[in-house]
């Protein structure tokens, strides 16, 4: 499994819940507290992503483990972001331990982090993987199953489909093909984030107009609710709305 985190809200420094809250990002990396279906750390890599003032999404990837990096605890309290999106790496048996394969992941406006593996692969996504068209296929940045995801997810992205059906539409697809398959997604653009809760853990917590999303709360405020297996979760500054999954059709407009 891996870990991860989205915000939203004022503009504030990342190092708050990526190193300074008391079960950080960098904490969850070396003790998580609720690695469900395999794996003890999360060593495998890290990346963030916050959006510049002109809404740009800038990402900063290391293959190492986050404890080890030293460029990033002072690079991050430099930053006064909005929105942003943090993730450590815990890769799967099987897939290779590389940057291209860290999380986020990122397209024009949009970032994207799975937390979670499909088991089975690659065979078991070999439907959606002739869904995907033959160039991106073939220049997947990396041989995985959350890379071969956001590929399926961002080719409907770019066809113009709404956020939450594509996120709730891929949910779906893979849970039928891959039973058991863990699929926390989180996909923001830096207005609104997308976030899932599928056989895995996740928590959201609402300040004001600050919205944080995280696989494990960073800290233990009484603010922190679990976001129910099954659900999808929408949130905008000072908004959060969860819907169950079994709504593909609802747009984050409505």
């Amino acid at each position: 499994m891996c870990r991860h985190l989205a915000y939203l809200g004022p503009p504030c420094s990342p190092a708050e819940l990526l190193f300074d809250a008391p079960h950080s990002l960098r904490h969850q990396s070396y003790a998580p507290a609720d690695m469900r279906g395999g794996g003890t750390v999360n060593a495998d890599g890290f990346g963030l992503v916050w959006y510049a003032g002109d809404g740009t999404p800038v990402r900063y990837r290391r293959v190492s483990p986050l404890w080890s990096d030293h460029d990033l605890p002072v690079l991050a309290r430099t930053l006064r972001a909005g929105a942003f999106v943090a993730a450590v790496r815990n890769g799967s048996i099987g897939m290779p331990v590389a940057e291209a394969a860290c999380a986020p992941f990122v397209d024009g406006p949009w970032a994207f982090s799975h937390n979670g593996v499909v088991p089975g692969w690659p065979h078991a996504l070999t439907g959606i993987a002739g869904e995907v068209p033959l160039t991106e296929l073939m220049t997947l940045e990396a041989p995985t199953d959350s890379a071969l995801l956001w590929a399926w997810l961002r080719a409907r992205l770019r066809a113009g489909e709404d956020p939450l059906a594509a996120v709730a539409g891929l949910t779906a697809r893979v849970a039928a093909e891959a039973p058991g398959a863990r699929l926390n997604f989180l996909l923001t653009d830096g207005e609104v984030v997308v976030a899932t809760a599928w056989t895995h853990a996740l928590s959201v917590r609402q300040s004001g107009e600050a919205v944080v999303i995280a696989s494990e709360p960073p800290d233990p405020g009484p603010e922190w609710r679990p976001v129910p297996d099954g659900h999808a979760v929408i949130a905008r500054r000072g908004r959060v709305d969860l819907v169950p999954l079994d709504l593909p059709s609802l747009e984050i407009g409505a």
